[in-house]
Formats: structure tokens, C-alpha cells, sequence
């Protein structure tokens, strides 16, 4: 059943052309995605679909008498609204039922008086009389989920993020039949994030949303909408199936060809190292990998500007936390913290919203002072710290005088100069853009420009707080492939999991009342033990009390110890990789060597083809080792 039909539509502000005769349409049951640069028309498009703006021509068609619900990126309520008039304001009498039940249970428990028991039990009779229990269990579900409490509460008194979590929980409660949304993962925490992934497969929900989480494309979404030189390209897949698809029509098209063999390499490869990648995909998806990546290899070289920037020299001594403790009342964050940073230290800080995130990073750099306890930074540290309130942009700035004002030029490690115009180019700001006024930039657009002018002084120590919020797909594989090629120490606030799986090699997880867990792997390698423990605890029967997680060290939950054989292994693993790593770069510098018989190439494929392979088992066999007990 067709829910929704575009048919040629355009748009364009003044000389900006968005979309040129673009057509698509939504099915029952179809989960569609769609993606970007920043600037594009994205959100534009959405607005158009809601009835906030009008296309110059072409028609929206929705089927008749279908409920449509829209998530805008930035929501607006009546400041005056309760929490409980903002979430309950439809007519329908089931969700007048529900709102009275609701707000009549949270006085009782707050207040047992008479009066108010008296009003719950009126509500009760209301809910009865609707027979809507199970819609009542269903929006309890829904506001724990999204940890919204506190139904009195006034709408001016919340957050950004409570703001966008009281949207989400409007629209879902609605129970569309159709929902639009953007950036739906945006403030939301990671268990938020994986339990709304769960909300939306469980009751096959038709969705059509704008998303940069990779891991949310992935795992919910059945279709992709690409917008890109103002037309629209649909991938009838996730993420994986996007990235595939879409590097195969750049390359057969010929247009940009670098872009799409970076993009092709970087993302595709690395999904296809993920475990459960390799454990689902079908052979004939890895043959076809195979075949393009042969074709791709045979093809001329072509010179690629990377963002390999001279970093400044870093010492011996680089951040020291020593006995730190830091609360606001009674709330606690850091509760006697010790930690002696190390060179090249790639840490993820994960926890729900509300742990003390920002705080943590806030006490690094100085913005904030601990309670006790003392913060030494190296003489050589040079923080380039990214957050999320970011900076305030001038409007009538060219978004070439912004970066100028940084510096006239970046030192690259080669030993030469990166002007402001290559770097904007390289993050997506191509020359016609740069000399734009910062007026005309999209919310996504202002976000990379910030980052440009961190990136550009030069620093030794990052520190990045939401870095992802807003940033479009190819902005978000330069920067990865950025801080991939970084030697100095990153520490990270993402929710975004595939962001932090790819460059994370420890995780500090802040679980409230000062308490700090360390892990020493991936994100999704922490949830799936965090899922297994949860699971044995189900199993087991609890006669005491669960002893809490060790403070600063890492889990040790489910470890056995390596015997002489394993460890014996485990010792030449490291040797191994190595050797069939240089074997790996001699075969593709020969492949790039200007070979031109076909033989010889198809043999080199062949053989570079068993190596990446071979060092995929070793690699996994060596973090299935490192996760023993020596």
C-alpha cells in the first residue's frame, strides 16, 4: 500500500538549485532513509512534506486519511506547556484517557492524599472505559525509554536534548501510520539509541528520516534515498548495501573518481571486518566486493590530497589525573579519579545523558575546576578542543575569512603548506562556497567549519565532544580517516557507535555516583559482554546483593587464562601481521606501478585478495587471544 508519492518536484533559493524533477515514493512497511551532503535541501525537503514550505513545482501526495507524524531536528513548544500538554495533545479520547491516568498516578505517588486517589480512580474508570491498557503499558514503555519524567514540569525549563526526547515521545505515542523525522538519534544516549532501533523493527514502523548514524542506517533502514547534484537515487538496502552501490555508479559513471575509491575502501573495508559483517554476508556480495576492487586496482593512480597534519611534538609528559573528584550537590561525576594519559591513547567516553561527559572533558581543559584532586598537563600538550556549544560565527564573514582567521595555512607532514582554500575544499567547501557569507550556511555546514578551525591550530591532544551531530556522510569518513592517521591522543563524547567502534581502542564508561569503568575494546564489544552479563544474571539466582563493576579496570567478567600453546601463539601473531601487512603494501605498490599486463595484475589481485583475507583471521584470532588472560 503506497503511503506516500513525490512526483518532479523542484526547489531553489534563489540561484541555489536543491532538487531538479525528483520522484519517489513510501510503502506500508518500507523504513527510508535519507542522505546528504549538509546544505543539499535535506531538511528542506522534510519541511515541504510537513506543509512548512512549498515547492516551486511538483506534487506531494499522501494516501487519504492516513495519520502522518513529523519529528522536526529542532521542535518548538510553548514554553508555557507542560510536559504533559506537550506530550497529549491530541483529541483522540484513548490518549485523553491515558494523559488523565498518568498525571493522576504521579500526583499519588508524589502526594497520597484522598483527593488524589479519588482523581486516580476516575482516571482508571476512564482507561477501562476505552480499553486501553495496553496502549497505557505501551506510553509507560515509550517514557522510560526516553527517561522522560516529571509530567508537571514546565517545557521552558528543559534542555535541548529533553526538548528533542519530549518530540520523539509525542510522535511515537501518536502511533502514525506514516512518521517523518530528522535526526531522530540526535541527544538521545546510546541505550535510547539501540532501544529506539528495537521500537521501530519490532512494530514495523513506516519511517522516512534524515540520519548521518551509520549503525541506525544499517540495522533499521530498508531503503536509502540519496539527494545528490539535485537529483534523488534510491538504494533498496542499508548502509552496507548504500556504500556498495553507491561506489559501483560512481566508478561505472566516471564521476569522481577518487572520491568514490576513497569512500569505497574506507567505509566498505571496514564493515566487512566487523564480525557479524562476515558472519551474514552471502558469498556472491564478497565476490562482487572482489571483482570491483580488482577493477579499482587496475585503474591509473591518481594523485590523492591527504590531511596527514604536522602535528605539534609532544613529550614525555602528557595529562595526569590525580585523586579527582567533582560534584554539583549531591550529584557525584568523579569520585577520587586516577589516570596517567599515554602517547597515541584513543579514548571513547560513553555513559547515559546527565553522567558527567562534558563535565569530564570541561575539567581536561580547564573550563572547569575539580573539587579536589590535581590535573598536570604536559608542557608540550596542545589541546584542540571541539564542543558542543561550539563557537559563535560571524554572519557577515566570508567562510574563507573564518578559517584565514586561524591561520594562513596548516604544515602538513611532508613538510609542505596546506592553504585555507585546500583545506575548505577537502571538507567539503568547494571554491564557489568559500567566498558565501556564514549567513548562508546550513546548521551541518557551520558545525564542519568549526571543526576546520580547530583542526587548523595545529594541536597534539583532541578532544571532541559530539563531533558527528549534523555532519554529512562524506564529511564524516574525511574526518575519520583524519584522526585514523592522527599520533597524537584523542578522547571522544560520541553517540554515535559506528564513529566510536572505528577509532576508540578503550572506553571510560561514566555510570553515575562517581563511578568510572574502563574497557579496553570497541563500543559494540562492550555491549555485547554487558548483554551476556545481563543474561547470566537472569540465569543465576541472587541470594546477595550483585558486587558493582571494578572502578578503573577493565571487566575481567567471563576471562580464562591462555595456555602455553595459545600464549606461544599469541606472542607471534604480532610478527605475523606484521609480515603479511608489508606484504600487502609491496603488492599494491606493484599494482600501482604502472603494470599494463592484464595477467600479471589479475595475479596480484589475486594473491593481495588471500593476503587481506588472511590478515582478517589473523587479526580477529589475535583480539579473540588479547581477551584472555595471559
Amino acid at each position: 500500500m503506497n503511503l506516500l508519492s513525490v512526483e518532479n518536484l523542484y526547489k531553489a533559493y534563489g540561484d541555489k538549485q536543491l532538487f531538479s524533477g525528483i520522484s519517489f515514493g513510501i510503502e506500508q512497511g518500507q523504513r527510508v532513509a535519507l542522505v546528504a551532503r549538509n546544505g543539499a535541501g535535506k531538511s528542506t525537503l522534510l519541511k515541504i512534506l510537513a506543509g512548512g514550505d512549498i515547492a516551486d513545482s511538483g506534487n506531494v501526495t499522501f494516501r487519504n486519511g492516513i495519520p502522518v507524524s513529523f519529528l522536526e531536528q529542532e521542535p518548538e513548544f510553548n514554553p508555557n506547556d507542560t510536559v504533559y500538554h506537550a506530550l497529549f495533545h491530541s483529541e483522540n479520547d484513548m490518549q485523553k484517557a491515558i494523559s488523565a491516568y498518568e498525571i493522576a498516578l504521579e500526583k499519588q505517588e508524589e502526594d497520597p492524599t484522598e483527593e488524589h486517589q479519588k482523581q486516580l480512580g476516575l482516571a482508571i474508570e476512564m482507561v477501562e472505559a476505552q480499553d486501553a491498557w495496553n496502549y497505557e503499558n505501551k506510553v509507560k514503555q515509550i517514557l522510560s525509554s526516553l527517561n522522560i519524567h516529571h509530567l508537571e514540569q514546565k517545557v521552558s525549563s528543559l534542555s535541548g536534548g529533553e526538548r528533542k526526547r519530549l518530540a520523539l515521545a509525542r510522535v511515537l505515542i501518536e502511533e502514525p501510520q506514516l512518521l517523518i523525522m530528522d535526526e531522530p538519534t540526535n541527544h538521545l544516549d546510546l541505550d535510547m539509541i539501540e532501544w529506539l532501533e528495537n521500537y521501530f523493527i519490532r512494530n514495523d514502523v513506516s519511517l522516512l528520516l534524515v540520519t548521518h548514524d551509520r549503525y541506525f542506517l544499517d540495522n533499521v533502514c530498508t531503503d536509502i534515498l540519496e539527494l545528490e547534484n539535485e537529483q534523488l537515487y534510491r538504494y533498496r538496502g542499508n548502509y552496507e548495501y548504500f556504500i556498495e552501490k553507491k561506489a559501483e555508479r560512481e566508478f561505472n559513471e566516471g564521476k569522481e573518481y577518487e572520491r568514490a575509491k576513497n569512500l569505497f575502501r574506507r567505509e566498505l573495508e571496514w564493515v566487512r571486518k566487523m564480525p557479524k559483517a562476515r558472519t551474514t554476508k552471502s558469498k556472491a556480495r564478497v565476490d562482487q566486493f572482489d571483482k570491483l576492487n580488482e577493477s579499482l586496482a587496475g585503474r591509473k593512480k591518481e594523485q590523492e590530497l591527504k590531511l596527514q597534519v604536522k602535528m605539534s611534538r609532544i613529550g614525555g609528559k602528557i595529562l595526569e589525573l590525580k585523586k579527582i573528584r567533582k560534584s554539583y550537590g549531591s550529584k557525584v561525576i568523579l569520585d577520587g579519579f586516577d589516570y596517567t594519559f599515554k602517547k597515541g591513547e584513543r579514548i571513547g567516553i560513553a555513559g547515559k545523558n546527565g553522567a558527567g561527559k562534558t563535565t569530564f572533558l570541561n575539567l581536561i581543559t580547564g573550563l572547569e575546576q575539580p573539587d579536589s584532586g590535581k590535573i598536570a598537563v604536559g608542557e608540550t600538550i596542545i589541546f584542540g578542543y571541539y564542543s558542543q556549544k561550539g563557537i559563535v560565527l560571524k554572519d557577515d564573514k566570508r567562510v574563507i575569512e573564518v578559517i584565514k582567521d586561524v591561520g594562513d595555512y596548516i604544515p602538513m607532514g611532508d613538510g609542505t603548506k596546506l592553504l585555507p582554500s585546500q583545506l575548505l575544499t577537502m571538507f567539503q567547501f568547494p571554491p564557489e562556497m568559500q567566498y558565501n557569507y556564514v549567513s548562508k550556511l546550513s546548521g551541518g555546514e557551520r558545525k564542519r567549519l568549526y571543526l576546520l578551525t580547530v583542526l587548523m591550530k595545529n594541536p597534539n591532544f583532541l578532544i571532541l565532544d559530539e563531533p558527528t551531530n549534523d555532519l554529512d556522510l562524506i564529511t564524516l569518513s574525511t574526518l575519520e580517516q583524519f584522526l585514523l592517521d592522527f599520533q597524537g591522543c584523542l578522547i571522544m563524547v560520541s553517540h554515535d557507535r559506528y564513529f566510536m567502534d572505528k577509532l576508540a581502542d578503550q572506553l571510560f564508561i561514566l555510570e553515575g555516583d562517581g563511578v568510572v569503568k574502563m574497557f579496553n575494546g570497541s563500543y559494540t564489544e562492550y555491549r555485547e559482554l554487558e548483554k551476556e552479563n545481563k543474561k547470566n544474571e537472569g540465569k543465576a539466582e541472587t541470594k546477595s546483593e550483585p558486587e558493582k563493576a571494578a572502578i578503573f579496570k577493565p571487566p575481567a567478567i567471563g576471562l580464562r587464562k591462555m595456555t602455553n600453546k595459545e600464549k606461544f601463539e599469541f606472542q607471534g601473531l604480532e610478527k605475523e601481521i606484521a609480515a603479511l601487512e608489508k606484504q600487502k603494501a609491496d603488492l599494491t605498490a606493484k599494482m600501482v606501478s604502472g603494470i599494463t599486463d592484464h595477467k600479471e595484475l589479475s595475479d596480484i589481485a589475486i594473491k593481495l585478495g588471500e593476503i587481506t583475507q588472511l590478515i582478517d583471521e589473523k587479526q580477529l584470532r589475535w583480539l579473540e587471544l588479547s581477551e584472555m588472560e595471559l
